[in-house]
């Protein structure tokens, strides 16, 4: 017998399951005073957030939530989203936070799938809440949540409000952690843009080790100040409302991204962070003068999606911000690979130091592997720079599985790795480059084309502000290149000029036949919706 598991047993003094909830305890405790939310004229000390996340906890237990219930909310980046991911899952139920930007039919199915038992809607949005109410079969408990901030508030719909709710709670309720660290915390949907949406389940483990995992990739002080630009009701905003009690960071509430309240933000309150689409990005670089305002803090902004091109990291670098690509899908809790950076590329021209920034990079600390490999066989491909796989993940922050839907589960982990979607190729040093989603490669005369890499080109020209490329049928080539360009203001620009400039930076087959001036379609956390303009290339 193992002489090291003979009367070593687990027990209460030597084994805890994880979550990310012990993190805002702690907060509370060792940094009571230290101001965790501001908001407007609000500001909610993390012993202020700690209590009042007991007293949301004690309030749904009361009213038999529990273990196994799912409690919605459709709101903004507000301090009750931000205290739900905390109270909620206090009481043992999942946080399933729904993309404001839904319409009714689609935030219906998501409340009728999960079977929420609470929804916590932010006034802004009854209008469309009312609408999806009535799809259901059984009506949950509605809580408003009333903020003072609101544009164009719509009616109060609710059974009561956010701030009545907690003050039903009892500050000494007794929450108890999780039985299994395996138990759900979170509920995320998919965006859904090809049938139903698909309910990704996280659990406690993977939240707390991700959230973790965000600050040692970022090497997040303790006492940053974040701002609040990326969605929190995406991938629970990166996990960042845990890992902002990890390190008693302040967060600051942001209802709308604006580049004239992010450059605010910045000055009245010295933020040191924030994530965001590259689409963020474009917007500060090419903010007007009138909406910048002055800060001399260091600046350090978190990236994903597509590869932002090296022309915006260039400016953002210009402005004192510190960009940091990562990478990942909802399936992974948010990012799950960053482009850590070496001292060695410091000295590199500013263009390669874009470049290499650009990619996608390695695992973060915890996500157990990473590989490239041939999407059929999962043969990992060789580490050439060249060699286009799919990227494919392993370990504790990949999700439980898709709730209610045990065929896409298992498709998802055939073969034992979490199966992304995504293609990319393989360098030498082991860093993963994203060339594009399987579905949106552009095979032309049998020539694969890459629409980041042309994408990438497209952003050099000055006078262009967003752009956009996908695939056009096509008799002769099988599909060319279409492109979808939005100019900066005042800016002019003809197709034959466009195309000409890119003759200068592309092979022939990878310049595009078709140049669409228009403004781009995009989801809530600002991604372009690829699926739109490959429908409107189709009918040209």
């Amino acid at each position: 017998m193992n002489p090291y598991e003979m009367h070593l047993d687990k027990n209460a003094a030597n084994f805890q399951a994880l979550t990310p909830l012990s993190f805002c305890r702690r907060a509370a405790w060792v940094y009571p005073d230290r101001v965790a939310l501001i908001h407007g004229d609000v500001r909610r000390t993390w012993a202020e957030v700690w209590a009042r996340s007991v007293k949301l906890a004690s309030a749904l237990s009361a009213r038999g939530i529990g273990v196994g219930d799912t409690v919605s909310i459709v709101a903004t980046n507000t301090p009750e989203m931000f205290e739900a991911h905390f109270g909620v899952p206090l009481c043992g139920a999942v946080l399933n936070t729904i993309n404001t930007r839904l319409d009714a039919a689609a935030i219906g199915f998501i409340l009728q799938h999960a079977e929420a038992k609470v929804l916590i809607c932010d006034r802004s949005f009854s209008e469309t809440i009312h609408k999806a109410l009535g799809m259901l079969e059984e009506r949950p408990l509605v809580i408003d949540i009333d903020d003072p901030l609101a544009e164009g508030a719509g009616e109060l719909i609710g059974d009561m409000d956010f701030e009545a709710l907690v003050a039903e709670g009892d500050a000494g309720y007794a929450w108890a952690p999780p039985e299994d660290e395996w138990q759900a915390i979170s509920l995320n949907y998919t965006s859904g843009t090809t049938g139903n949406p698909k309910g990704v389940v996280y659990h406690h483990r993977g939240a707390y080790l991700n959230a973790l995992g965000e600050a040692l990739a970022w090497e997040m002080p303790q006492g940053a100040t974040y701002l609040w630009t990326l969605p929190m009701f995406h991938c629970n905003g990166w996990c960042f409302p845990w890992t902002l009690a990890a390190t008693a960071g302040t967060s600051v509430c942001l209802r709308k991204v604006e580049a004239g309240a992010i450059f605010a933000a910045f000055a009245e309150h010295g933020v040191t962070h924030l994530c965001g689409a590259p689409i963020v990005m474009n917007m500060m670089v090419n903010a007007p003068s009138e909406a910048r305002a002055p800060y001399t803090q260091q600046v350090q902004m978190m990236t994903a999606g597509a590869a932002p091109p090296s022309a915006i990291i260039r400016k953002m670098e210009a402005m004192g911000i510190r960009v940091t690509h990562v990478y990942g899908l909802t399936e992974v809790y948010g990012p799950a690979t960053v482009c850590a950076w070496k001292e060695a590329w410091d000295d590199k021209p500013a263009d390669e130091r874009a470049a290499l920034k650009a990619r996608q990079g390695v695992p973060y600390v915890v996500m157990e592997d990473l590989m490239v490999a041939d999407p059929d066989t999962l043969a990992p491909t060789p580490r050439d720079g060249e060699t286009v796989g799919e990227v494919f993940f392993r370990g504790n922050i990949v999700m439980k599985g898709y709730l209610k839907n045990p065929s896409a589960t298992q498709a998802a982990f055939e073969g034992g790795w979490f199966h992304t979607g995504d293609a990319a190729v393989w360098h030498e040093d082991g860093y993963i480059e994203i060339k594009d989603r399987f579905k949106d490669i552009i095979i032309s005369g049998g020539e694969n084309i890459s629409t980041l890499e042309v994408e990438s080109v497209l952003y050099q020209h000055d006078a262009i502000q967003e752009a956009a490329v996908v695939a056009r049928p096509d008799e002769k080539w099988g599909e060319t290149v279409c492109a979808f360009v939005t100019l900066k203001p005042d800016a002019s620009l003809s197709a034959d000029d466009l195309i000409t400039f890119c003759r200068q930076h592309l092979a022939g087959f990878k310049i595009p036949r078709t140049v669409i001036f228009s403004e781009l379609p995009k989801t809530s956390t600002g991604k372009i919706q690829k699926f739109v303009l490959r429908e409107r290339a189709r009918n040209l």
